[in-house]
């Protein structure tokens, strides 16, 4: 994505982590705003780590001045293991988190599709002891998995993206699941799942947010 990419495997429970970090392009000494953690989309339809929607993510954060982080899925790319239905990639997504943004260094998470509804499920659990600065959810699967309901404190920090016409997960889905926590959902007009022709649009959303 530029010059500062970094490729580099970590343990997982299932074994090698196959990650790709982008840091930013900042003055001598000056530190990065943190690391932000983004998961892809579902590794059995075609999800890695270098998903159109993902990368653009990842550029939206590092624009901002943090340190994106990118990683395989267990079972996809140079990532052992097998596909484990959420569960087990919501482990490997917490044990980034510990090797690359462990206590004390600001946290940001973003995912995709599958990868929103892992995401959520590592806010679950660290939210009670760590809160995280900046989450961002597109796409989010909520008409196909049990996607965690985020804590109201967090509600401020969140942006949620979804496509007006999105065939994959229906948009009634996700109000579905943003209603009852009365959690603002941006419902991007005449977009599919995977924002074809509006990547600068979700990307500018991002950067917005970011700054907010």
């Amino acid at each position: 994505m530029n010059i500062q990419t970094q490729r580099l495997s970590l343990n997982g429970a299932a074994g090698i982590i196959e990650v790709l970090r982008d840091d930013p392009m900042l003055s001598p000494g000056a530190p990065s705003r943190g690391v932000a953690v983004i998961a892809h989309p579902h590794p059995l339809h075609g999800g890695t780590m270098n998903n159109k929607v993902v990368q653009t993510l990842a550029r939206a954060f590092v624009h901002c001045g943090w340190s994106a982080v990118r990683f395989n899925f267990r079972g996809v790319g140079a990532s052992q293991g097998v596909h484990d239905h959420g569960r087990g990639e919501a482990t490997d997504l917490l044990a980034v988190i510990e090797q690359l943004a462990p206590a004390g260094v600001p946290l940001a998470l973003a995912g995709f599709s599958f990868g929103a509804f892992v995401a959520t499920q590592a806010v679950a659990t660290l939210w009670p002891t760590r809160p995280i600065e900046k989450i961002v959810l597109v796409g989010t699967a909520a008409s196909r998995f049990e996607v965690a309901p985020l804590a109201p404190q967090a509600h401020d920090r969140t942006l949620v993206v979804h496509g007006e016409l999105d065939d994959t997960v229906p948009l009634t889905a996700v109000m579905d699941w943003a209603r009852p926590q009365m959690l603002p959902v941006t419902v991007i007009p005449g977009v599919e799942h995977f924002f074809h022709g509006q990547l600068t649009l979700l990307k500018h959303l991002v950067v917005r947010h970011l700054h907010a």
